[in-house]
């Protein structure tokens, strides 16, 4: 008899600076069928002020675009779907607003990920999408930030994200809409100098295909088909010509090119400038279009979400390695606080599936990574460093608890300092920050002498350690001292702790 395939439906929206964009595919077994594409352009970054928060306006566009896509994926499951931010949410002061108000109108969450994460997934995009090449270099212009990877097959070994996209630089460059070959020649000269710190390591290590993905590229290959460049292949000598035949017109208005859609008109001549610097400073030779791009990225991480719990394994491993961390003294911290996670998440209101369980482990792995700087509040060390490292498969809020675990690991609980979320609730991260103080304060003898059985009780903000033993603490003493600390730590923000 023959099985029925397995078939799920999946989607991946991509809320760009300029558009949003929404992929829905079909995975039967293990093949990855594309059923459609959808795109608003929304302006998102057009709505950024001096003080960089979205304006009222901005965020009403992308709410509107967002409640077309909720029709969309009505009956898929959460699982099923990924939504990516990009540039200007990691930028806006006020993202979080537009992020509360899109759960409203999208019951999905939305992950805000850094440029390099964006930059990964933009190459896995491509790298699925194209033909098997020996090495690829992939190019993406976005509507404020701009990614460039060399990569074999599908890992990516070069990474950058660099803070330039078309709309930001048409608000610069092009103020008035005015085209000129001096305000090129300033948009040129802008996005070299961001490309001056790279250039040399991208020529060095070349490449054997170059490929352009996203709608600035796409435009500029349909506007070329357009000038008679019938194979669409963008060269330095076809961006040339194309730059001077823009400067036939006085304001981005006039302009009137074959194959330029009206959306793409307002921002068309900055994302030129831009690729004409990549080209000039990586020294490309030629570039093809792809399809594939960040939505495609996230898709196919989805459909292999193995591969992604393997890769931010693998890049808390790498981490813990690099910061010298003493991992057996991690893994017993990682033991305890994930058997007090597993006895009371039910009564802290914790699915058993969620993720905070793996970020519990993974931040009890990492808490230590901080004394590769100084003994001196290393704990804060550590919350730097896992904020600010590129730690490729995390997203910005997945980075951000892991920072803030381990800030609050020990010492003083100053609670006003903690981040809002989004993605997960702020009462679940005080939580593991209980549970993780208290999994290393046990293990804090780093003694080879195994713990007795140790129970954790929650009732509301009162917890209770009980352990088998009854003479335990009077044969250690210092544990003794280290829990009486602890329970006035706890004390001081209103929580109970009784042993």
């Amino acid at each position: 008899m023959t099985q029925t395939p397995e078939i799920r439906d999946v989607a991946a929206i991509d809320l760009g600076s300029n558009s949003f964009h929404m992929v829905v595919a079909k995975v039967v077994d293990q093949d990855l069928q594309l059923v459609s594409r959808h795109k608003q352009r929304v302006r998102l970054a057009a709505g950024l002020d001096a003080q960089k928060n979205l304006d009222n306006a901005a965020i009403e566009r992308g709410l509107e675009c967002l409640t077309i896509f909720a029709e969309r994926l009505q009956g898929f499951e959460e699982s099923n779907v990924r939504i990516a931010a990009t540039h200007t949410l990691r930028q806006a002061n006020n993202a979080h607003i537009f992020l509360q108000r899109a759960r409203e109108v999208l019951p999905f969450p939305i992950e805000i990920i850094p440029g390099i994460e964006e930059a990964r997934l933009i190459y896995l995009g491509v790298a699925h999408t194209q033909p098997a090449s020996d090495s690829k270099l992939v190019v993406d212009i976005g509507g404020g930030s701009t990614e460039m990877i060399i990569g074999q097959g599908f890992e990516p070994h070069l990474v950058n994200s660099k803070q330039m996209g078309c709309v930001s630089f048409t608000k610069h460059y092009f103020k008035n809409n005015k085209l000129s070959k001096k305000n090129f020649a300033k948009a040129t000269l802008a996005a070299e100098q961001k490309l001056e710190s790279i250039a040399h390591q991208y020529r060095k290590k070349g490449w054997e295909v170059a490929f352009g993905s996203s709608g600035t590229i796409k435009a500029i290959r349909d506007v070329l088909v357009g000038m008679g460049f019938e194979d669409g292949i963008i060269d330095s000598k076809r961006l040339d010509k194309l730059i001077e035949k823009l400067c036939e017109w006085e304001t981005i208005d006039d302009i009137n090119l074959t194959g330029l859609t009206p959306e793409r008109q307002p921002v068309f001549a900055a994302g030129v400038a831009i690729l004409a610097a990549i080209f000039k400073d990586f020294k490309i030779s030629e570039m093809h279009f792809s399809e594939g791009a960040l939505r495609e990225g996230l898709l196919y991480e989805m459909e292999s979400r193995f591969k992604r719990a393997d890769i931010r394994m693998r890049t808390t491993e790498n981490l813990a390695s690099k910061h010298l961390v003493d991992l057996e003294h991690a893994a017993k911290v990682k033991g305890h606080a994930r058997e007090f996670l597993d006895q009371t998440h039910q009564e802290l209101g914790i699915n058993k599936h969620s993720e905070l369980f793996d970020l519990l482990e993974w931040s009890a792995l990492l808490h230590e990574v901080g004394l590769s700087i100084s003994l001196q509040a290393f704990h804060r060390h550590s919350a730097y460093i896992l904020k600010h490292t590129y730690m490729p498969g995390f997203n910005r809020e997945q980075q951000t608890i892991l920072a803030m675990l381990a800030r609050f690991q020990r010492k003083a609980l100053k609670l006003n300092e903690m981040e809002e979320f989004s993605l997960f609730k702020k009462k679940h991260v005080i939580s593991l920050i209980r549970i993780l103080r208290l999994a290393i304060l046990l293990n804090g003898q780093r003694n080879d002498d195994p713990l007795p059985a140790l129970t954790l009780k929650v009732d509301g903000d009162s917890w209770t350690l009980k352990c088998d033993e009854a003479q335990w603490l009077e044969h250690n003493k210092l544990l003794h001292a280290d829990l009486l600390c602890e329970q006035e730590y706890w004390n001081s923000v209103g929580w109970e702790l009784t042993f």
